[in-house]
């Protein structure tokens, strides 16, 4: 193996990381200005380079440039004491594998180098790149090769199509499929989200307008109808359109015209057109919510997309699949995941769905401090509880789907295991707080914690203690008996773990 790069003008923190670095079989070179890194790199090439930022005769960031260019693939890792803003950002858009601000923990130090030694060990082969052109739709999970088949069938098809599924699914991924794939490819693809227009704008964002038909319609505008003449319209979030326009709706789709708002003289729509929904159509026909005959009418071909969670064996693919697209984006290179960590992201409910995993890729492009992400880079709300991403829905939404039927929860100051914030434990796979529980585990090991058994085993029995108190209002032989454990021992507990309060 390559030896590792010490550049600093200060002797001792040479002198310290060489003695910490042999004491862990790591060779060492060290330089005292970058001039003379330079050289030597013309020469040779190191395993990692660690250099300070600030050092007389050059800056440790122009080094980093230089072997950005010049070994893309060496991880730099930057040591300064000056520890301001600045040069944190400036040495990751550099591409530094880690900023490390001094004085800092030797063995913490060790701990990085070891990471970015085993990071460059790695290598680029073992990045898979058969993901560089981005396909329409990822999916090797039976219910994706089935809607896949679907859009093959309706390929030579005009058919009105309702796509249903849990918001994040990629409802509009299939649309757009449907129309790419359809005798109307060369035609518009129009998309409207139904839910996110003011039910006084939308009649006219749909249909358009005359000059002069309200207030401030100071010209004549065409509507989507008109915009996706020849060929698709999308509207997504069909269930919550208001009641008066699903009427106007339905008469465009049974006698193929319409009129703008003020309008007098009819137009033809000769438009395809795909619905969408979250919502349980059938359920708001029998309160009145949706008009029957629309319903008939949209429903016509009906495709419905799996929740994440019911293709968990496709979170692997669509994870590196992210990550590639995220690092395209943004101009850099693409970040691999480990198995444990691919692992445990396979293991979550994903209530966001495919757009919470993605957004996920996004923050750990940015984030994550190596180009292998392990499990513990992965961000520290990601539980099953977690609004991630601006979706809001609550694992206790997903349990019941899953059917989950208990009522027990896990309290939510057990670091390391899902908060509870009342979220059923029937639904939450033993893999994820399993996981949580090994992470919490490998992070106590890390900072030398004495006694992690007894540690884990109190905070154990006080989370169940106390959640069983909860549970039958502080009667604590109810509590007891539920639990399976005698009068005389939870008392002695509720002591020894100081519940009384």
């Amino acid at each position: 193996m390559k030896p590792i790069w010490i550049v600093d003008d200060d002797q001792s923190i040479r002198w310290v990381l060489e003695k910490a670095l042999a004491r862990e079989n790591f060779a060492t070179r060290s330089f005292s200005g970058v001039r003379d890194a330079l050289t030597a790199l013309e020469q040779e090439s190191p395993q990692v380079l660690v250099s300070d930022i600030r050092m007389p005769g050059g800056s440790g960031l122009e080094l980093l440039q230089t072997v950005r260019d010049k070994l893309p693939g060496l991880p730099v890792i930057i040591m300064t004491a000056f520890s301001d803003l600045d040069s944190a950002v400036a040495a990751f858009q550099g591409g530094a594998f880690e900023y490390l601000a001094k004085p800092f923990d030797v063995d913490k130090a060790v701990e990085l180098i070891r990471r970015a030694v085993d990071e460059s060990m790695r290598g680029e082969a073992a990045y898979d790149n058969s993901l560089t052109e981005a396909p329409e739709m990822l999916g090797q999970a039976p219910a994706m090769q089935d809607m896949f088949r679907a859009i093959g069938r309706l390929s030579h098809s005009a058919a009105t199509v309702l796509i249903t599924g849990e918001s994040g699914t990629g409802k509009e991924l299939v649309a757009r499929a449907l129309h790419r794939h359809s005798p109307r490819a060369n035609g518009p693809f129009i998309a409207l989200n139904t839910a996110a227009i003011p039910k006084d704008l939308l009649e006219s964002e749909l249909f358009g307008h005359e000059r002069g038909a309200f207030t401030g319609a100071q010209a004549m505008r065409q509507g989507r109808f008109e915009q996706a003449e020849n060929g698709t319209l999308f509207l997504d979030e069909i269930g919550d359109m208001p009641f008066d326009l699903q009427t106007r709706l339905l008469r465009v789709l049974s006698d193929g015209q319409f009129y703008r708002v003020g309008g007098h003289n009819p137009l033809k729509a000769n438009v395809r057109v795909i619905a969408a929904t979250h919502q349980n159509l059938e359920s708001r026909v029998r309160q009145g919510l949706f008009r029957e005959d629309l319903y008939h009418r949209l429903n016509v071909i009906r495709l419905r997309l799996p929740a994440l969670r019911e293709r968990s064996e496709d979170i692997p693919l669509l994870t590196r699949h992210f990550l590639q697209k995220s690092a395209r984006d943004l101009g850099v290179e693409p970040k691999r995941v480990s198995e444990d960590a691919l692992g445990f992201l396979a293991s979550l409910p994903f209530p966001g769905n495919v757009r919470q995993l993605e957004n996920l890729c996004n923050w750990l492009t940015v984030m994550a401090p190596a180009q292998t992400i392990e499990q513990k880079d992965l961000p520290p709300d990601l539980t099953p509880t977690q609004e991630y991403a601006g979706e809001s829905t609550a694992l206790t939404a997903s349990v019941v789907e899953m059917g989950g039927g208990s009522n027990a929860t896990l309290p939510g100051g057990v670091s390391g295991l899902p908060a509870s914030l009342g979220v059923p434990l029937a639904g939450i796979p033993a893999s994820v707080w399993e996981n949580g529980l090994r992470t919490e585990v490998a992070r106590l090991l890390r900072e030398n914690t004495a006694d992690v058994m007894d540690e884990l085993a109190r905070r154990f029995e006080a989370a169940v203690i106390r959640e069983a108190l909860d549970f039958t209002r502080g009667r604590k032989v109810e509590a007891a008996e539920r639990l399976g454990i005698g009068r005389n021992t939870i008392t002695r507990k509720i002591q020894e773990l100081h519940l009384d309060a």
